[in-house]
């Protein structure tokens, strides 16, 4: 095709926790020439394969761990698994994301302070599940307020009386601060829920959608709880590259977005910019087909946080040779 751009957005790929979890497996391997990851590094095969070659080997669960060293993903894990290695007296390299780690606390302090803590997130994410594993059993995973009611048994209200400290006059949609905390005049309901609710978040989901998710919790719950704290556990990075790609879709005649076809992240890349104009997820650049570039002049490329620089640069090399 004739006179096609390809633009790269501003913001794409590796994201500062996975580029840190690559350095300090790598050199753990060069160290002790092998080391075992409890489950994938991060949602992204090429690079799984990649640490594969440099002597980080994936073992599915605590079970099949044979060596003496043994990772923890960017992903994170919750205190039982901990415990479990510990127990074992195994050398534990931890590569958990900081922004996980913080959500991890985050999780942890709630609990300890007996909120019922309500994570947004996909339940059978692995992050997620070190999460919950973080509130000691006082947590649930839930995308929206129906897997709320049906996993608390508890029946929705539409009321909604709030006294929002020290943003009284805000809506909260409009200013997700890092913790918010709301409180209801008037005592609580009874209920299978505590009569105190913390709100985080799986840290790859969206802005937009987390703040609608608090808005729901907040108008249905407020009547039956006492108080409704929420934490800001969102990657701003994740964050930062989805706004760089929506800016970027919306100039754009044809989108390639890059990435683990298990990464929440990609997904979600894939699932805002073809709400804007055509889009194409991909793993490798193998599969580019021509036909996706017939009467295209504008091509626009994004990347997940856990795909590698080379495969984003196979990719533009792709439709170069496409052009």
């Amino acid at each position: 095709m004739p006179n096609m751009e390809i633009e790269v957005a501003r913001e794409i790929g590796l994201c500062f926790g996975v580029r840190r979890a690559i350095t300090l497996l790598t050199e753990a391997a060069s160290k002790y020439g092998k080391v075992e990851i409890l489950g994938p590094v991060a949602h992204n095969q090429r690079l799984v394969q990649q640490l594969d070659k440099a002597g980080v080997k994936m073992v599915a669960n605590l079970e099949d761990v044979r060596g003496e060293v043994i990772a923890i993903p960017t992903h994170g894990v919750g205190p039982d698994v901990l415990s479990k290695l510990e127990t074992r007296k195994l050398n534990i390299i931890d590569v958990t994301c900081p922004i996980v780690k913080r959500a991890q606390s985050a999780a942890a302090k709630l609990a300890r302070a007996d909120f019922t803590v309500i994570i947004f997130g996909e339940a059978e994410h692995s992050e997620v599940k070190g999460l919950l594993g973080w509130t000691g059993g006082k947590g649930m995973a839930a995308l929206s307020v129906n897997q709320i009611v049906s996993q608390a048994n508890v029946i929705a209200s539409p009321s909604l009386l709030v006294i929002l400290r020290e943003q009284s006059d805000r809506r909260i949609s409009s200013s997700l601060r890092s913790e918010l905390r709301l409180t209801k005049t008037g005592s609580a309901k009874q209920s299978l829920l505590s009569s105190r609710l913390g709100i985080i978040s799986q840290t790859t989901q969206n802005k937009t959608s987390f703040t609608n998710f608090v808005n729901q919790v907040i108008t249905t719950f407020i009547p039956k709880t006492s108080e409704i704290s929420i934490i800001n556990t969102l990657c701003q990075a994740i964050q930062t590259r989805l706004e760089a790609a929506i800016k970027l879709a919306q100039k754009s005649q044809l989108i390639i977005v890059i990435g683990g076809r298990n990464s929440a992240n990609t997904k979600r890349l894939a699932e805002a910019c073809s709400a804007i104009v055509e889009t194409h997820p991909v793993e490798t650049a193998e599969e580019i087909q021509k036909s996706w570039l017939t009467g295209k002049h504008h091509i626009g490329i994004t990347a997940g946080t856990s795909t590698p620089d080379e495969a984003i640069q196979e990719v533009i090399a792709k439709l170069n040779s496409l052009a």
